[in-house]
């Protein structure tokens, strides 16, 4: 009896170290990007010569209420409750450039599709990326690298607001799904949540005509990686770059602090599930920067705006080395987070031209 009692317990003990192995050599990645989320907001909130603006914001009282503090510290932990507070404490936070701590794109155009091209492929591409248009991506993401591997192999998806990833990534060659723009889950088997959520976006208004509310966005992500446990997960949230765009600072604000919780939730449901809990990094940047100077640039990006190269980056999860706030002199750039990826993926990269893993990944 004891030798069966013993045997059991030895079987359990190896299935246990057995799993803790294979999260170790199989880590999960969770890629998220705030399109034309300025570094300005991140590292100071509500901007005082913005959210006083009559021009870009119709109720100012309202505003100041919700978002206004003395100190620009206060300002963004209003502003970014989740990551002024856990990730500060959990992470790394780059790109404040008021203590010349860098973050820039490598690639000249300063606008979505180059931006997104440099952050998934790892390299710039000034000659055929050109525009935001709906054309193939000729270049190799990060994605269907992943994607390609035998361990990897159907276990990356993408879920964005806006409808033009599915040809930034490629998904007819990548052979990586990916949800953009209007579209409904559409597996065989939909959750309950998956259900409603197809019929609501269906009678739910979007102020624009290629990009979705983020809320859909995020539930539908949050719906595929309980169901399907995705190892590398990309979410793109819009709404910041398009109410920008549209000049209502209120709206770009309120986006922001809604994102800051769609992270939370995110975070909160990898806590608590088996397959993700201490096996994931989470990687969060944007895809370029607006302008201050003239103020009305805040709205735009773009080669010709000064400031529209300038981003951000935010790393935690497992093994990120919990530094909060980076406030040394330093320079870091888009074109690294491919390759930062794939050595957290354990994923060979031979292209040479593609840029250099971040130092702070400590794989």
């Amino acid at each position: 009896m004891k030798k069966n009692i013993l045997s059991i317990a030895l079987l359990i003990f190896s299935c246990v170290v057995l799993n803790a192995q294979q999260k170790e050599t199989n880590p999960n990645v969770i890629l998220i990007t705030l399109d034309g989320l300025r570094w300005q907001e991140l590292f100071g909130g509500a901007d005082s010569l913005l959210i006083s603006n009559k021009k870009y914001t119709k109720n100012i009282t309202h505003l100041k209420d919700k978002f206004w503090a003395n100190t620009p510290e206060e300002r963004r932990k209003i502003l970014f409750p989740f990551i002024w507070s856990t990730i500060k404490e959990k992470g790394q936070i780059y790109g404040n450039r008021k203590h010349e701590n860098n973050v820039d794109l490598t690639n000249n155009k300063w606008f979505s599709y180059p931006g997104y091209n440099e952050i998934l492929t790892g390299k710039a591409d000034d000659e055929r990326i050109v525009s935001n248009s709906k054309l193939p991506n000729p270049n190799t993401t990060i994605l269907e690298t992943v994607n390609q591997t035998e361990t990897y192999k159907n276990k990356v998806a993408a879920f964005t607001s806006w409808d033009v990833f599915p040809y930034i990534i490629n998904e007819t060659r990548s052979g990586v799904p990916v949800n953009a723009g209007f579209d409904i889950a559409e597996e065989e088997k939909l959750t309950d949540n998956e259900a409603y959520l197809n019929k609501l976006q269906k009678v739910t208004p979007s102020p624009w005509g290629s990009v979705r509310l983020d809320v859909f966005t995020h539930h539908y992500a949050l719906e595929y990686m309980k169901k399907n446990h995705p190892k590398f997960m990309y979410i793109s949230y819009g709404e910041t770059d398009d109410f920008a765009h549209d000049g209502n600072y209120s709206a770009y604000l309120q986006s922001a602090n809604t994102t800051d919780g769609f992270i939370k939730e995110l975070w909160e449901f990898i806590q608590q599930d088996d397959f993700y809990k201490n096996n994931t990094t989470f990687i969060i940047t944007t895809d370029h920067g607006r302008g201050t100077n003239p103020i009305d640039t805040w709205r735009s990006h773009g080669k010709d705006i000064k400031g529209a190269e300038e981003v951000w980056l935010i790393a935690f999860g497992n093994k990120i080395k919990s530094t909060g706030e980076q406030t040394n002199k330093s320079q870091l750039y888009s074109n690294q987070i491919a390759r930062s990826i794939a050595e957290i993926l354990g994923v060979e990269i031979t292209d040479k031209t593609i840029g250099e893993k971040l130092k702070f990944i400590t794989y």
